[in-house]
């Protein structure tokens, strides 16, 4: 996998930590750039992070609003259901599984993501209703962008392992080593 993976370097802004700074990439599909990809790195030391304050999968004209969700170990996920009908959202694949009931207009659910790993989920009365929350054990990790661009937040320099995964890919792995202004590429065939 990791001959998918193109590394270049781009020059990151410094951070206050010393010798971290912003890697700055693109997630690519061929030579196409992909959106919803979500790129993190392996960091056993790094200090752990506390959970985002608020963080909110919405549902809106019966779709989940971000598509794809990327978020600490810890992290409680509000469920607003910001619809004009009701909705039953769950998840019973890998990652946390839950199932919030049906719950009308106007209110929201909470759900704890404890654990790493993929949730899948999914509304139990709209079944095109999809989305994706990826719960990483790292300060290191972004969503891709509309263009695919994305950035790594305060990466101090040394060799990671990296994980790259997007809805109907493979997750690519492999070694990494980040330099201060050395942008990164992730390429899936």
């Amino acid at each position: 996998m990791r001959d998918y993976l193109l590394l270049l370097l781009l020059l990151g802004s410094t951070t206050a930590c010393m010798g971290a700074s912003d890697v700055h990439g693109q997630a690519l599909v061929g030579d196409k750039p992909t959106p919803d990809a979500v790129i993190w790195l392996d960091a056993p030391t790094a200090p752990k992070v506390a959970p985002r304050q608020r963080v909110v999968l919405d549902q809106r004209n019966l779709t989940f609003y971000p598509h794809v969700l990327a978020v600490s170990v810890g992290t409680t996920v509000d469920f607003p259901n910001s619809d004009r009908v009701f909705h039953n959202v769950f998840s019973f694949h890998d990652g946390r599984r839950f199932d919030l009931g049906l719950y009308p207009v106007g209110t929201s659910r909470k759900v704890k993501f404890d654990r790493p790993g993929l949730s899948k989920i999914f509304c139990n009365i709209h079944p095109n209703m999809a989305a994706y929350v990826m719960v990483v054990d790292t300060p290191y990790f972004a969503v891709s962008g509309r263009k695919g661009d994305f950035t790594l937040p305060s990466v101090p320099a040394g060799t990671y392992t990296y994980h790259a995964w997007r809805p109907g890919g493979a997750t690519l792995s492999g070694s990494i080593v980040i330099q201060p202004g050395v942008p990164v590429e992730v390429r899936w065939p």
